[in-house]
């Protein structure tokens, strides 16, 4: 509370800037929706509400966007399910119930915020016509349902347009500036963490806390990079970069295991060569991360690469390990190179980056199933409690519950019971300023809308103090929300006024809220070891497909991403961290493989140009033992993450090694392939040494 107290009593210049552009966005929603004579205008209200859960301009765009199209088809559905199912009220709330837990269901499917926001709203839209109208059957014609309809639909386009009127035009934040700032952190992070790698005095925790750190802002910028776009000619190009620059970011994580598990768990395998160039790499990272100048770091790698190129031309190495790690050295420089790029496009246009594709949401239907299970069972209790009592004001039991059912979600357990008890908290506060100050200043207002601003300008101004903080924001979104509800702003507020009526649904509204704090106690949803094992699969599954893509690398990264993140939070409290270990090896394994079929493609190719034709035999034959290499390769991994181990990898390997070797091609290539089997044989059998 004492975070409370401060946020209301000493805000922070930012927050008070979005509580004024949150009160100017809510006034002008109100303001028009009254003006076109809509009978709940405070609807409008609550969109602008939660158009300002994040400030930035791209991003309140973005939700704009998403909730004008959700809320468009959930009011089709909406009118759609009225026209066919009015005279039957019990087949109506039971397709409702589909519709609603359909909606959450895909909702769990998406990782932006926004996107789940969509959902969530063509979910609610839907059950607020719906019941709306069943409140009174025996009134509503198929013409009244339609008014009914364009009605809700207009009060939350009305909000949307609103909040993003005022984003744009008053005190503009952008979410570029969030962007680049996130950039430059998840670099640093990077770099710190590759050092951290290298170093051999480096603690186990340190690491993982670091990997920790870089997948989370990672997270941040896949999900922002989406709603840069929306910024000016300039957004495409750096929502491009910003996922470029995620690519690398991951393509670096892949690689640099390969150096610090070999020193931690295999330091006899290391060469007076190899111990020379893991030391040139930490002082090259080391540079690169204590400096703010791009042109420097820009250098400093370029000159890294080209002595690693020398060093190749000029030296005979003495173990398959040491070609195949200075391979890998290139690699780290080449990707170093366009990572530091990419942060630079942020900031300037670059048209010579790739189009690099966002990041990918890692879809478990079996999570899905769960979160669109539980959303239903939230709306069948209370469509039981509505039923049983036939007290209107039992419908907020029904729509609040449902949208804080989709919205969180994502949460974890542990936090969220902190932020359903803050939300609980605010519905209490809010109840207690509805009754005793803003409908008692209101009956004696005598209507004006001016006074209904002024009086309700204050409350909203408090609650959006506490929204600007993440840290605050339950207690908040808790008051703002019940607050427009219970006082009903509107032409008539006769309803409102029934202090019978308020006090029943601010009962309703609290009880809602405390029976979805017990479904999401009650069905926390699959286990971890499940849900970790079907990633595992997944994965498996796409080392399995990964050489039937045109751009493998990206390809796998792209599903990697959130995969990793989410093993990183399942496997956030163990000491061990062997499940965060063997996902860094699934994402390492499919950039080997990418390398492998490379090589080996590349070497046939030489061959077949050197003899002037095409032998489809011997070609065939060679795809075929890398294939099965591929396929080994990926069952040896699945078997890893069951904490079991075979020889049926390294067979593979030994016979497509000696193919190689039979058919006469480069041996540096050979003895660095050689080198990478060696390398993930070991690394196969550490992880599931340490999954058991």
């Amino acid at each position: 509370m004492g975070v409370v107290l401060r946020n209301l009593f000493f805000p922070k210049k930012q927050a008070v800037i979005f509580a004024i552009k949150g009160v100017i966005a809510m006034s002008m929603a109100l303001t028009i929706a009254m003006a076109l004579n809509l009978d709940r205008p405070y609807w409008a209200l609550v969109s602008a509400i939660f158009l300002q859960l994040r400030p930035e301009s791209g991003l309140v765009i973005e939700k704009a966007l998403c909730q004008i199209i959700g809320t468009i088809i959930g009011g089709l559905f909406g009118i759609l399910l009225l026209s066919q199912l009015m005279s039957y009220p019990y087949l109506a709330l039971g397709a409702l119930t589909i519709w609603l837990g359909l909606n959450s269901a895909l909702s769990a499917m998406v990782r932006q915020a926004n996107f789940v926001y969509a959902f969530a709203m063509a979910a609610v839209t839907a059950e607020i016509i719906v019941l709306l109208v069943m409140v009174s059957p025996t009134t509503v014609s198929s013409q009244g349902i339609f008014d009914v309809a364009q009605a809700r639909m207009s009060e939350i386009i009305i909000g949307s347009i609103c909040a993003g009127i005022v984003s744009h035009l008053f005190w503009p934040v952008k979410i570029k500036n969030s962007l680049q700032i996130q950039a430059r952190s998840v670099i640093n992070q990077t770099l710190d963490y590759l050092v951290s790698e290298l170093d051999t005095k480096g603690t186990h925790e340190k690491r993982h806390t670091q990997i920790d750190g870089v997948m989370a802002t990672l997270g941040l910028i896949n999900e922002d990079s989406s709603a840069v776009r929306y910024e000016g000619p300039k957004g495409p190009g750096r929502s491009r970069a910003a996922n470029q620059l995620a690519q690398k970011v991951l393509s670096l994580l892949a690689l640099i295991q390969i150096f610090g598990r070999l020193q931690r768990n295999h330091s006899d395998l290391i060469t007076a060569d190899l111990a020379q160039l893991f030391n040139r790499l930490k002082q090259v990272l080391a540079s690169i991360a204590a400096s703010d100048n791009y042109a420097f770091c820009a250098e400093e790698v370029k000159a890294f690469r080209r002595e690693l190129t020398e060093w190749r031309v000029n030296n005979a190495f003495e173990a398959p390990f040491e070609s195949h790690m200075f391979n890998v050295a290139l690699d780290i420089t080449g990707d170093l190179t366009i990572l530091l790029r990419a942060y630079k496009a942020l900031q300037e246009r670059d048209k010579t980056l790739l189009n690099a594709p966002s990041m990918l949401t890692y879809r478990d239907p079996l999570a899905g199933i769960i979160v669109g299970f539980r959303t239903s069972l939230v709306f069948v209790i209370g469509a039981c409690i509505w039923i049983s009592t036939g007290s209107s004001a039992a419908l907020m039991i029904m729509i609040l519950p449902v949208i804080f059912s989709i919205m969180l979600a994502r949460i974890p357990l542990a936090i969220l019971r902190v932020v359903i008890k803050r939300l609980l908290i605010g519905v209490v506060a809010a109840s207690v300023v509805t009754i005793f100050y803003a409908l008692n200043l209101l009956a004696q207002s005598g209507g004006q809308l001016e006074i209904l601003l002024l009086v309700l300008a204050g409350p909203y101004f408090l609650g959006l103090l506490l929204i600007a903080d993440r840290e605050t924001l339950p207690y908040g979104l808790g008051f703002c929300i019940p607050f427009s509800i219970l006082v009903r702003p509107s032409t008539d507020m006769s309803l409102a006024f029934t202090i019978d009526y308020t006090l029943s649904a601010a009962m309703a509204i609290f009880a809602g809220v405390s029976i979805l704090f017990w479904i999401f106690h009650l069905f926390t949803g699959p286990s971890i070891q499940l849900l970790v094992s079907r990633v595992f699969k997944a994965t498996h599954k796409d080392l399995m497909e990964i050489d039937n893509q045109k751009m493998p690398a990206i390809w796998y990264n792209r599903r990697m991403s959130d995969r990793l993140l989410r093993l990183i939070n399942y496997d956030q409290g163990s000491h061990s961290r062997a499940i965060t270990d063997l996902a860094l090896t699934g994402l390492n394994l499919g950039h080997a493989m990418v390398r492998v079929q490379s090589i080996c493609e590349n070497l046939v190719g030489k061959k077949s140009v050197s003899k002037n034709l095409v032998d489809e035999k011997l070609e065939g034959k060679k795809l075929k033992c890398l294939k099965k290499w591929q396929y080994k390769l990926a069952d040896a991994f699945l078997l890893a993450s069951q904490g079991k181990c075979n020889d049926d990898f390294k067979q593979a390997s030994d016979l497509l090694h000696q193919e190689l070797v039979a058919e006469g091609h480069d041996s540096a290539q050979i003895d660095a392939i050689k080198g990478m089997f060696i390398r993930i044989n070991l690394t196969l059998e550490r992880s599931a040494g340490k999954i058991k």
